[in-house]
């Protein structure tokens, strides 16, 4: 952060990504948290989340991250099927995950999320209920779950190009979406974004920011930021970012200024994401469109295919539009 001259500005909530920072001493979170604070003017009770593999090995210290200010765990889980935990090359089992979150209880975390993913190769319709409902055994607010998404470049993607029949097809993706959705709105859950669930008052604060298209700074190897209308990425090779952080360079990376239909287009794809979607009224207010008028090509074609409720104060995804939500959102980004 002091190497790298991160610009002093005011945080409202903080997030440890990346997927394995418990791999960290929890103290050493501990003093992160404390220099975020200061260097940020974090306000008391903000969320601070973790993110946490839940290996048996690394959840230890969940008292340190409380006393710390952290308040939000969310824990890679993936699966509660042993042998699609070892396909996907995590080095938990289920009951380390079940034991993680008990961990989190017994250090006074209530706001805890679980990860989850569908069309893993080989999963079934029934092998992915017996996760949900193992998930929902823990009684976590806060949900997600991702479709399983293959690289190139990976070892996934190698073996997708040598066995393609092996992975589940968009049919069999779309009933595990499907099921998952029913599962847990059947138990309570508020579908609140196309991948996020949550119960009453345990939305996750610090991804709304993206959705509502707010401004976020990203520090450390690979972070993404979007400060006044500029979205840069750090690089994501760790020499060079620490050779320039020392030496007082600026960190390489990229960035772009997004301008007009782009920032537009962009902004409606993150909002229709959300429950809510995209409110007519504050969206001209913010960026000085009329979205009924400007989008009525986009609004007639995909209303007319029943992916689009268009409202007189909002528009929004339909559940049939849920299953199709990025050929609707990159309907908007391409628009104009």
């Amino acid at each position: 952060m002091e190497l790298a001259q991160a610009p002093r500005v005011r945080a409202r909530t903080v997030f440890f990504g990346g997927g394995t920072p418990n791999t960290y001493a929890p103290d050493v979170i501990e003093r992160l948290v404390a220099q975020l604070r200061a260097r940020f003017d974090v306000p008391e009770g903000a969320e601070i989340t973790v993110e946490a593999n839940p290996d048996a090995a690394l959840c230890e210290g969940f008292e340190i991250y409380r006393e710390a200010g952290v308040n939000r765990l969310s824990f890679g889980v993936q699966s509660f099927v042993e042998s699609e935990l070892a396909l996907l090359g995590r080095r938990h089992s289920p009951d380390d995950a079940g034991e993680a979150v008990r961990r989190a209880r017994r250090a006074s975390f209530e706001n805890i999320s679980l990860d989850l993913i569908f069309g893993v190769p080989g999963q079934t319709p029934a092998s992915w209920s017996r996760t949900l409902q193992s998930a929902l055994a823990l009684e976590p607010p806060h949900v997600s779950t991702y479709g399983l998404t293959v690289e190139a470049g990976t070892p996934f993607g190698a073996w997708r190009e040598r066995e393609p029949e092996v992975f589940a097809s968009d049919s069999l993706e779309a009933d595990l979406y499907a099921l998952a959705i029913e599962t847990l709105e059947s138990a309570g859950y508020e579908h609140y974004e196309v991948s996020n669930f949550a119960r009453p008052g345990f939305r996750c604060a610090h991804n709304a920011n993206y959705w509502a298209n707010g401004d976020y700074l990203g520090v450390g190897v690979g972070a993404a930021s979007y400060l006044g209308g500029v979205r840069s990425t750090h690089t994501r090779d760790l020499e060079t970012y620490v050779e320039s952080a020392l030496s007082g360079r600026e960190i390489p990376g990229e960035s772009e200024r997004l301008e007009g239909a782009a920032r537009v287009g962009e902004a409606a794809m993150l909002a229709l994401r959300t429950l809510e979607g995209v409110d007519i009224a504050s969206f001209a207010e913010r960026y000085g469109v009329d979205v009924l008028a400007f989008y009525e090509p986009v609004l007639t074609e995909m209303s007319s295919r029943g992916m689009l409720e268009v409202e007189t104060s909002r528009v929004h995804l339909t559940r049939r539009g849920r299953f199709l939500a990025n050929d609707v959102c990159a309907a908007f980004v391409n628009f104009g």
